[in-house]
Parts: C-alpha cells; structure tokens; sequence
C-alpha cells in the first residue's frame, strides 16, 4: 500500500497523487511527440494506477490554461478531509510550452508547484514539487 504525504491537494489529495512517499514515478518510456498529443489535447478524465482521477480541460481567457477538477480518490487517500475536495476545481496553470502546463496544485490551504505534461494522446504526467526539493512524478492515462 502506499503511502501519502500532503503535499498537493490539500497536503491530502492532490499530493496523494502526486507526492506519494512509496509510489514510484512512472516514467514512460519512449515519449511521442508534443505534435502527436496535441492533437488530442489534454481535455477529459485522467486516473492513475491509485484511483485518483482529475478531470482537464483547458480554461482561462485565451483558452490555454489547464484546469483541473479533483474527480475521485480510493483507497488510503479517500479520508473524509480529502474526499471533501472531489469535484472542485484544485488547478489553474498556464501552458508553458506545447503540451506542459506549470502552476500549482491547492485544496485546503495546502500547495504544491505542479507541471503537467501530456505526453501522447492519452497519457499526462504530473510532477509535484513541496518546497521545491521533495518531487514525484505520476503518469495518468485518459479514461475510456
């Protein structure tokens, strides 16, 4: 089982799915280009292999900010402070470049610096980092 350190939503959930003490990062191996996950785009519902899932779109005045909505959580981080975030907006990041968006994950008076990247058409990881030296990467594939 893993274990979660607040260190993302609400130093609750977003971090349960971003700065999990034992969870490993989940690299992909081979990245298609930032051509090919475009084309997609990273709108629709993420989850990882935890069960949190978070649900993107792309928002703000020009329409390249990514938004995202905390859309469910299981197991060790589904505690009743946590869950009370599920359904709410917990991210606004500006696009940084083509497929990454940088700004930071909050719920709860807790933050975290996050990059998202989409890395092919359904796949994203994020990249959570508290006090800018404790950071773990999880990847999260587009669900069916």
């Amino acid at each position: 089982m893993h274990k979660l350190t607040l260190a993302i939503t609400t130093g609750l959930l977003l971090s349960s799915a971003l700065v999990s003490t034992q969870a490993q990062d989940n690299h992909v191996g081979a990245q298609p280009t930032a051509a090919a996950a475009a084309s997609e785009g990273p709108n629709g519902t993420f989850v990882d292999e935890f069960g949190t899932s978070f649900q993107f779109s792309l928002c703000g005045e020009a329409g390249t900010d990514l938004c995202g909505v905390l859309t469910n959580l299981e197991g060790e981080s589904a505690t009743p402070e946590n869950l009370a975030f599920v359904g709410k907006q917990v991210m606004q990041a500006p696009q940084t470049a083509a497929s990454e968006w940088k700004g930071s994950l909050a719920a709860g008076g807790m933050s975290a610096d996050a990059t998202v990247t989409q890395t092919g058409p359904d796949t994203v990881e994020i990249q959570g980092c508290r006090l800018g030296v404790v950071c773990h990467t999880l990847a999260y594939n587009r669900a069916s």
